[in-house]
């Protein structure tokens, strides 16, 4: 079967995000929760571009307008309002104002299950074509089916779905279980659920109560098995937060190491999906990667380090306990231990960033070296430039932030400040200990302190004088 593109302009897709999530106990909506550094109903709409939707409707009802802000910007999602919630049946009923009358196919994910594969996706909505059905039911087998709806077949065809607190016994041994994802035929779908009575210990209207009554009406019901059961694994308490990031992580940290990465403890290592690394880079342990960081080959990133946001070019090292975030680091150079780059710094080619050295808006030319104790901040530093240990540019006067500009070849002394706006010339020379307010021209030395005097003999008068 292909996995290319299967969907046209006559598919669309229903998200199911108005629960509560109690168990998670949150002042936060429950699909906003973050695996792997997005959310999870953010997952769950990445999946569902993979079938190229004529529309995305969301529907939500608990604390609707912190998952409206979440979205804000994004013209693509439409919002529905399930209040009061009654039901699955009665969340997909909100969404007839703009789908019903339709002619294509609606298909239902909910917001709290982030694992499901676009392929599955894909296959799902092919499966669901290829058998004219009017409803197809994704479905897996477990080991432990509690919580979930039970499949229940006749002749081995689907008859129905019996939810948890209304199955018997018996149907409570059935393993294979009722996902809450579906492909529906637009055309009968909501004539079908005004027939939905909330029969059932809830009084909900449960949207598994269409599939008895499709068979009822004769119309063909259809499951697509999902061959590994997490992908469709939901949510519901902070433990399954845990155990579905675990295994996100995982499934990424696989990836890469099938791509020739190598990560020293893949137990310890945390990498969000879109995270890019090259062949042959080194990965210790505690390292965390977020976001759209991309990570060149044969880098090395030390243990207990956070990327964010980044771009690390090839034969980067980056030593223990670093923070990077928002920053860009080209080929060859080396950070840490103990640094911080901040958004919009730039380190250039074979730099040099070493212990408890802080950039901030600042571009450090190729071959130049910052190695201790020092904070560069708003500054553009040109190549094979030395700034000595606990040098400062001072950017900010308390009302705005000026700039620091250190041209190529010059030298900063250890302890010195450069209060901006200032200039230090071409191959220029800053004295150790200077505070320099006005610009040093190229090749000159700036000095900026107070003349030493030597007072001979004050140690032993002051022996003298006693305590």
């Amino acid at each position: 079967m292909t996995l290319g593109p299967v969907a046209g302009s006559d598919v669309h897709v229903v998200i199911l995000a108005a629960g509560q999530g109690t168990r998670m106990k949150s002042a936060l909506p429950k699909v906003l929760h973050p695996v792997a550094g997005r959310s999870m109903v953010d997952h769950v709409l990445r999946t569902a571009a993979a079938i190229s939707p004529a529309s995305t409707t969301l529907v939500v009802g608990h604390q609707a307008e912190t998952v409206r802000q979440h979205f804000r910007g994004r013209p693509d999602v439409v919002f529905v309002v399930q209040e009061p919630q009654l039901g699955t049946a009665h969340a997909v009923q909100q969404t007839e104002p703009m789908l019903g009358g339709l002619t294509g196919t609606i298909v239902l994910l909910s917001g709290d299950v982030p694992l499901l594969r676009p392929a599955t996706l894909q296959r799902l909505l092919a499966a669901h074509r290829a058998a004219r059905a009017a409803a197809t039911v994704v479905t897996a087998v477990v080991e432990r089916p509690y919580g979930y709806g039970r499949v229940i077949r006749t002749n081995g065809r689907i008859a129905r779905i019996v939810e948890e607190r209304d199955a018997s016994p018996a149907e409570r041994q059935v393993r294979e279980i009722n996902s809450g994802i579906y492909a529906f035929d637009l055309a009968p779908l909501f004539g079908a659920l005004r027939t939905i009575a909330a029969r059932n210990a809830q009084g909900e209207y449960y949207l598994t109560d269409l599939v008895a009554a499709y068979r009822r009406r004769k119309r063909p019901v259809e499951t697509f098995l999902v061959e590994d059961p997490a992908e469709i694994r939901g949510v519901n308490s902070r433990t399954e937060l845990a155990e579905v990031s675990a295994i996100m992580r995982q499934t990424k940290n696989e990836e890469l190491m099938a791509a020739g990465v190598t990560l020293i403890d893949p137990a310890t290592t945390y990498i969000d999906p879109d995270v890019e690394i090259g062949p042959d880079t080194v990965i210790h342990p505690g390292v965390v990667i977020q976001g759209q960081t991309r990570v060149g080959a044969a880098c090395e990133i030390h243990a207990s380090v956070r990327i964010a946001d980044a771009q690390i070019a090839d034969r980067v090292t980056v030593h223990n306990f670093c923070l990077i975030v928002g920053a860009r680091v080209a080929a060859g150079a080396s950070i840490g231990p103990f640094a911080h780059l901040r958004p919009e710094t730039e380190v250039g080619e074979a730099a040099r960033v070493g212990n408890f050295v802080e950039l901030k808006k600042t571009s450090l030319g190729a071959g130049s070296k910052a190695n201790h104790l020092s904070y560069l901040g708003d500054a553009t530093i040109g190549p094979n430039v030395n700034v000595g240990a606990g040098t400062i540019t001072c950017n900010y006067d308390g009302r705005k932030k000026s700039q620091t500009v250190i041209e190529e070849g010059a030298f900063i002394g250890s302890d010195s400040q450069l209060v901006a706006p200032v200039r230090i010339g071409k191959g220029a020379y800053v004295a150790a200990g200077s505070s320099i307010t006005k610009d040093v021209p190229a090749g000159a030395l700036g000095i900026a302190r107070g003349r030493q005097r030597n007072v001979e003999g004050w140690a032993e008068r002051r022996k003298g004088q006693g305590s």
